[in-house]
């Protein structure tokens, strides 16, 4: 299954911030869209994205002055994106192996959706209950 699929079932709509925008607005638009990570745009470009955990983390190490800094302070510049042609299964790995759970999917340099771990398990599971029916119509034909 590829990206684009996914993106199919589930839409193509991100909630993204502007790198001025404050650690308050960000936790705001997290809340109101009740969402795991905003993409950082500046214009239709691609800068960084931002999570709950860099919030939970920052705040940690700043305390609640964090709160008024600009997210481009907090963001993750180095962005891993994938694009719609990409499969579920390279996806997953590379979730895995940066340990990330949120991945903007790009086309032509322009934010085009974004995959959560969530999206990847619950395509993985459509996978196997499509596999499973399969099976189970080609047992109860050969008897």
């Amino acid at each position: 299954m590829r990206i684009a699929d996914v993106l199919r079932r589930k839409g193509s709509a991100v909630v993204t911030v502007e790198p001025s925008a404050t650690v308050t607005e960000l936790l705001g638009l997290l809340a109101e869209h009740n969402v795991g990570a905003l993409v950082v745009l500046d214009g239709e470009r691609v800068v960084g994205i931002v999570s709950e955990r860099d919030v939970v983390r920052r705040l940690h190490e700043r305390g609640a002055r964090l709160l008024d800094q600009s997210v481009s302070k907090i963001m993750t510049a180095a962005v891993v994106t994938c694009t719609p042609a990409d499969t579920v299964d390279r996806l997953t790995v590379m979730m895995t192996e940066n340990r990330i759970r949120h991945v903007p999917v790009l086309v032509d340099g322009k934010l085009a959706g974004i995959v959560s771990i969530g999206d990847v398990v619950k395509s993985r599971i459509s996978q196997l209950e499509d596999d499973q029916e399969l099976l189970e119509s080609y047992i109860a034909q050969a008897r």
